[in-house]
């Protein structure tokens, strides 16, 4: 790639010079963009606010909408891109459908029920979003049929409809919704190609070739993969208002065919290929996702044998060179794995804390069966977002909740008062004076816990329902055949797995909180809980000694200790038989997560002192790691905290981030440490693990001289970041992760 080519593409969402808000990254715009070739985002606006929609159905309304951002947004075509790009990408059209219905919705659900989810929200107990962010569409019936395949194909199902007798308003207005979508995107294909072809510039003629290709039919070759992949990305994610969470399934399967035909034919030397490589990814570290644009490699065959072929060698060789973290790679892991592909992911770990995610397929396997998937579905699955997992080609599981163990424990010490938004959120289990037993406490916290988790399932099981109405998801739903036999939106119901992910968060804070009641008051009697609970309201001022003394306790989360891990797998089976196989309102089931994202810093804001020794407001403890620097006793004791919860009960996901000292990577005997750490999460059946390698000396330099350190990435959650993007909170809690490494 030429440096001026990668300057301009890192300029095409937006001036990486200026600042810039990652979490709204949709909402800027690049340069290169052609003026003459459409309308800007005001009078694109303009333009939505005219059109006729009122009293249409929705899914045709939103088609009509989306469709005229597609027609008339200015186009990108230039002479440093083989990738076409649109101005318009913050979703211009959701004011006018989106956002209006979402508010109708609001009262069409139960009154009560909208205004627990407010308090649940404000105050951090849970997290509630409608969850449109973990979309994985069919790639394979994308790659074989494109876009003007899948509109034919929609189109003979409405036949079929029309003929069995079965065809109704709404599956009427389902299909004639695909058929304005997916008819605008060959508009716009057709547009970018009749742009490319006015212009002289070398790589115009490859555009133009491409996008005529592709609005007559399926991609042909590598390139046309590659932008067929990056248009359905634009259109869902950012025309549309659907997160593509995983290009591919299984970047490396989806494009083998078209990179050994390529190569086998002699259209494209090996050359030519990985620099199209190297424009594609480029795309998702210059659009800037705070979450980073996931995809994941590898897997295995019915027969055993593993899907990492050349092509996924080269896919990291391609990103390694880039030097960039996003997109971020989750690496199917299995026990023939092989070798070579592990050593390239422990050289960039070791080398550059890369963003890679280590997916061991058997724990995985055995979790997607756990809720009625044959085996044969569970081996071909899908990894969406950061580790999540699903059916290919036939599940929507949304995130119906983040909910804050911690929490539970704070309501026991206030009877369910919530002092950061002053209500009553939780149960009044009682006066703490009156608990005259650890057994009693831990009782009392899991009322408060099992009510945040019943309260929640309702709350999203009321609110799903309303999924298809407000965002109807024609682009999403035309990918899945069995969308079509029934006629029905993925997000209404008609894929096989109509699925809700309830996120366990906070989870160690809790634990090691309850271990400090444990021990302090009914173990050591140091004090009663009435006076634990006063300590809690003076947020632990003038209570220095006895903080020290909790923070020093031995039985922490994460730290191998018998009694801890017995209690912590007790919480977790508690959680996974409240939340799994539970049914949904969309005719599936809920599924356990123990997943934080970035609910560990939300929530914590909100979160009040805890007898953990954590001070109100700082952030809790993360995913299926310990608490911030109660990584005492080493990643093997670490590692066996983690698997005394039976991960693969959680049949959403399930990971563990383990951070580790670079001296433990180091050297010849490095590889063997890596690959022994993997191996022995694998055969416990672990699901998703990661790692930092740190040093404290490193990171407290970095903090001091950040110009020296522009690079430096850190693994956040399913996701990295570079360490100067980190807020001051946030680096303070990575050094004192370091501090116990040895």
């Amino acid at each position: 790639m030429q440096p001026l080519d990668r300057y301009f593409i890192e300029r095409k969402y937006h001036d990486p010079e200026q600042p810039f808000n990652a979490f709204r990254r949709r909402a800027y715009h690049g340069i290169g963009y052609l003026e003459e070739t459409g309308l800007d985002d005001a009078a694109l606006q303009a333009g939505l606010e005219q059109l006729p929609l009122e009293g249409l159905p929705h899914s045709v309304a939103r088609a009509t909408a989306l469709a005229y951002v597609m027609d008339n947004s200015r186009l990108y075509v230039n002479e440093h891109d083989y990738f076409v790009g649109l101005y318009g990408l913050d979703r211009l059209a959701d004011p006018v459908t989106f956002k209006k219905w979402e508010k109708e919705s609001k009262a069409l659900r139960k009154p009560e029920l909208v205004a627990l989810d407010r308090d649940f929200n404000q105050s951090g107990a849970v997290i509630f979003w409608p969850d449109y962010d973990h979309v994985v569409p069919d790639w394979d019936a994308l790659m074989a049929l494109g876009i003007p395949g899948l509109r034919r194909r929609a189109a003979e199902y409405c036949r079929k409809h029309e003929q069995s007798g079965n065809m109704t308003a709404e599956r009427r207005a389902f299909f004639e919704s695909i058929d304005i979508q997916y008819a605008a995107i060959e508009r716009l294909l057709v547009r970018f190609a009749e742009t490319a072809e006015k212009l002289d510039f070398p790589k115009a003629k490859a555009i133009a070739k491409c996008m005529r290709n592709l609005s007559a039919g399926a991609p042909g070759d590598f390139y046309e993969a590659l932008q067929l992949m990056y248009v359905y990305f634009i259109v869902s994610e950012c025309i549309d208002s659907y997160q593509v969470r995983s290009l591919g399934s299984g970047l490396d399967r989806t494009l083998l065919p078209f990179y050994e035909k390529d190569l086998q034919s002699g259209r494209y030397t090996k050359e030519q290929l990985r620099e199209f490589l190297e424009y594609f990814l480029l795309q998702w570290s210059a659009i800037g996702n705070y979450w980073g644009q996931p995809f994941y490699l590898g897997g295995t065959n019915m027969d055993g044998s593993t899907r990492y072929s050349d092509l996924s060698m080269e896919i990291l060789e391609v990103y390694d060179g880039l030097e960039i973290y996003n997109p971020k790679i989750q690496l199917k892991l299995s026990q023939s794995t092989p070798r070579h592909v592990l050593q390239k992911a422990f050289r960039m770990v070791r080398r550059k804390n890369a963003s890679l995610v280590f997916c061991c397929e058997p724990g995985m396997i055995k979790a997607i069966m756990g809720y009625g998937a044959t085996y044969e579905e569970a081996v071909d699955f899908d990894i969406r977002g950061c580790y999540e997992t699903g059916v290919r080609g036939d599940e929507v599981s949304t995130g119906a909740g983040q909910i804050n163990a911690a929490k539970a424990v704070e309501y026991v010490f206030t009877r369910g008062f919530d002092r950061s938004i002053s209500k009553q959120v939780g149960l009044d289990t009682g006066d703490v004076e009156n608990i005259t037993s650890f057994e009693v406490f831990y009782g009392a916290f899991l009322e408060q816990w099992g009510y945040l988790i019943e309260k929640s399932m309702e709350i999203s099981m009321d609110a799903e329902r309303y999924l298809a109405f407000v965002n109807p998801s024609a682009m999403y739903s035309a990918t899945v055949e069995r969308c079509l036999k029934k006629g029905e939106d993925g997000y209404g119901g008609g894929v096989g797995f109509n699925n809700s992910a309830l996120q366990c968060c906070a989870f160690a804070s809790a634990v090691d909180s309850l271990m400090a009641v444990k021990k302090l008051v009914f173990t050591e009697n140091l004090l009663t809980l009435s006076q634990f609970a006063q300590v809690l309201e003076q947020n632990w001022e003038g209570y220095d000694a006895l903080r020290r003394k909790v923070m020093a306790l031995p039985d922490k989360y994460g730290c191998g200790q018998p009694e801890t891990d017995k209690l912590a797998a007790k919480m977790s089976r508690f959680f996974i038989e409240k939340v799994s196989g539970v049914p949904n309102s969309r005719g599936g089931v809920h599924k356990g997560l123990l997943h934080s994202a970035r609910a560990y810093i939300e929530q914590g804001k909100t979160t009040g002192a805890l007898p953990d020794g954590r001070i109100a407001g700082t952030e809790l403890s993360k995913n299926a790691d310990p608490v911030a620097g109660m990584e005492k006793q080493g990643v093997t004791a670490m590692m066996a905290s983690a698997l005394a919860m039976y991960p693969a009960e959680y049949t959403e996901g399930f990971c563990l981030d383990l951070t580790v000292h670079p001296s433990a990577f180091a050297g010849d005997n490095g590889f063997a440490v890596f690959q022994g750490l993997l191996m022995a999460y694998l055969q416990r059946d672990g699901q998703a693990i990661q790692f930092n390698l740190f040093d404290k000396e490193t990171l407290k330099d970095a903090q001091r001289n950040p110009e020296k350190y522009r690079s430096l990435q850190v693994r956040v959650c399913g996701w990295n970041v570079l360490w100067n993007d980190l807020t001051r909170q946030e680096q303070d809690a990575y050094i004192l992760r370091s501090e116990n490494l040895q």
